[in-house]
């Protein structure tokens, strides 16, 4: 069977108060993982990581982007995946040191969690939640309980390999005054999406697994949503950074070295501006 993946599916419970979404990477997360050398258990966190920022994104109501970073006192010093409502991903991370941890907790040591979230019409807004959870999933569960108030629940999975990752979510929706039936729909509806097995989710297609899961339930599943790796990196965004130094210190950088250069920690693109192109800001 041929899975179709690099795609988000949505889909809804009729006559339950819940939603779901399910998630399957391959070459999205493939073309972050090339950029860079990761180790190995480095490579699964942010591929969990990207799936899961793309669950979030999902979630927007409105047009925007969201980026999730990781930081700590561990190996990983930094950790940060970006993606927009088109899914439209990049990631990266900092090593602090070299390692061979394979679970949060050895690879980001004692941290946080900071979710930034900006519209592209009115303010942005960040959400801060202490990375205490023994998992990736269960610290964004968290971060819904405090920050959002929805109960929500996600499953993360990364194929031994490092060649897939793929992820699940259910969020309670808070769509009515019987509060009691809408906990009662989310539990059940957790307890059916907690049978999923990493072996199914890498090899059933979208429907085929929903079917699986949920067979006694009426679900509900929209178009798919493509999924690629596009880093947003630009001379314009550079220039824009640019701007913001003083001119004496950008002659002194052009006297040095010949031009000024800024190379993009996602993609690794390098930018290359001479004197004549920077002349408006010197």
């Amino acid at each position: 069977m041929t899975v179709k993946t690099d795609v988000l599916n949505r889909y809804l419970f009729d006559g339950k108060h819940a939603r779901g979404e399910l998630v399957q990477l391959t070459k999205t997360y493939q073309e972050i993982m090339d950029l860079h050398n990761y180790p190995s258990g480095v490579q699964t966190l942010l591929g969990e990581l990207v799936a899961a920022t793309c669950l979030l994104t999902a979630t927007l109501k409105f047009q925007g982007e969201i980026t999730v970073q990781l930081q700590g006192d561990g190996p990983i010093g930094y950790m940060s995946v970006n993606g927009d409502h088109n899914q439209n991903m990049r990631g990266i991370a900092r090593l602090t040191e070299p390692t061979e941890g394979d679970c949060l907790r050895d690879l980001i040591g004692k941290g946080t969690m900071v979710i930034t979230i900006r519209p592209e019409k009115g303010e942005a807004y960040q959400g801060v939640v202490a990375l205490d959870e023994d998992n990736l999933a269960d610290c964004l569960g968290h971060y819904f309980e405090v920050s959002e108030q929805i109960p929500t629940k996600i499953w993360l999975f990364s194929k031994a390999d490092n060649t897939q990752v793929a992820g699940s979510l259910i969020q309670l929706l808070p769509d009515g005054d019987d509060k009691e039936k809408q906990q009662s729909d989310f539990e059940h509806l957790c307890q059916l999406t907690n049978t999923i097995k990493a072996d199914e989710i890498f090899t059933l297609d979208a429907e085929t697994l929903l079917y699986r899961l949920y067979h006694q339930e009426d679900v509900r599943l929209f178009d798919p949503q493509s999924i690629s790796y596009q880093c947003s990196c630009s001379e314009e965004k550079c220039l824009t950074a640019i701007a913001q130094v003083a001119p004496s210190e950008l002659k002194s950088i052009i006297e040095e070295q010949g031009c000024v250069s800024m190379t993009c920690d996602y993609c690794l693109t390098t930018y290359k501006f001479d004197e004549k192109s920077l002349e408006t800001f010197m």
